[in-house]
């Protein structure tokens, strides 16, 4: 039986199986997710983004449990850094979350950005498709925490939920660069500490100076406490609100459209970049061409149209 039919039977190694080889960049992957396709397109997609240190998985936690509670099964994918030096990944979030490890209704993984950059992997929309072929209902993604360029969480998440806390220095400045955006729900997390309210204000005070449309929805600023679970109720239900507020103007639709866009693209991109590279790097053109550039007897722009003559046009260059 292959790993798609298995895992639509509901066999949870055969996912983490198919997930692993997936992030692994296996073409045999690439043949399973062909039958899984199909079946996905169901899953709520949530995404969690903000600096480090905001709390997001103990939040992630907590929202899982409150998800849980409601009789919603929960997929979780917590991403984390790769070290540039040495490329080793934690993949800690488990372990924040281990009280859900004999939860059937939840499935976690764990992903390394290797080197990916935008707050998420490589692999997260493949393995996003998995956990919504396995039947999650909910679906988890925990960006690796970066700061202001993990903007990719907006293109794959239904509802993107933007997490600060008081006390980092220009609490407004951290989040002013693209993500004040992308949130369509606001958090101030660890909100005991002194400075939470005043950090809420600020934020509700930026996002009614944003320009909207009449029937636009209209971000909240919520203050939450993971660890002692205050406010994770409260969140959820604005999460609930702002998916029923996507099912009723038909954005829901249209964020699934441009979601397969990308996905279709990033794979182009991919395949396309694997196809010249891979031989280039066999033939020794990739060398030789590399040797010419630093002697100056040719140059990037010229090589490159030469390279795709060669293998898509017949050797004609396009501009020929």
């Amino acid at each position: 039986m292959s790993l798609a039919q298995r895992i639509l039977d509901s066999d949870l190694r055969a996912a983490a199986r198919l997930m692993r080889d997936l992030d692994d960049g296996f073409r045999s992957a690439a043949e399973e997710m062909k039958s899984l396709y199909p079946h996905t397109g169901r899953a709520f997609i949530l995404g969690i983004t903000g600096p480090p240190g905001a709390g997001k998985s103990t939040l992630v936690d907590q929202l899982t449990a409150a998800y849980r509670q409601r009789g919603r099964r929960v997929g979780v994918v917590a991403i984390d850094p790769t070290s540039p030096f040495t490329g080793g990944a934690i993949l800690g979030d488990r372990i924040r979350m281990n009280r859900h490890a004999e939860d059937p209704g939840v499935f976690i993984r764990s992903l390394a950005t290797r080197g990916h950059m935008g707050g998420l992997s490589r692999s997260t929309g493949d393995v996003v498709n998995v956990m919504d072929a396995m039947g999650m209902d909910v679906v988890i993604i925990e960006t690796v925490g970066v700061g202001q360029d993990e903007i990719d969480i907006v293109r794959m998440a239904h509802t993107t939920v933007v997490v600060s806390v008081p006390g980092l220095g220009d609490d407004i400045q951290a989040i002013k660069a693209g993500v004040l955006e992308i949130g369509d729900l606001f958090v101030v997390n660890k909100a005991d500490r002194e400075g939470a309210d005043r950090t809420a204000r600020e934020l509700s005070a930026m996002l009614e100076m944003k320009q909207t449309k009449p029937g636009d929805w209209q971000p909240k600023v919520l203050l939450t406490e993971a660890s002692r679970n205050k406010g994770i109720e409260e969140m959820v239900d604005e999460i609930e609100a702002h998916h029923a507020h996507l099912v009723d103007s038909g954005a829901l639709e249209r964020l699934r459209e441009e979601r397969s866009a990308r996905q279709f693209m990033d794979l182009l991109r991919e395949r396309l970049f694997a196809e010249v590279y891979d031989h280039i790097h066999v033939n020794g053109r990739f060398r030789e061409i590399v040797e010419d550039m630093a002697a100056r007897r040719t140059d990037p722009y010229s090589a490159v149209e030469m390279i795709i003559a060669e293998r898509f046009t017949g050797g004609q260059t396009p501009n020929s």
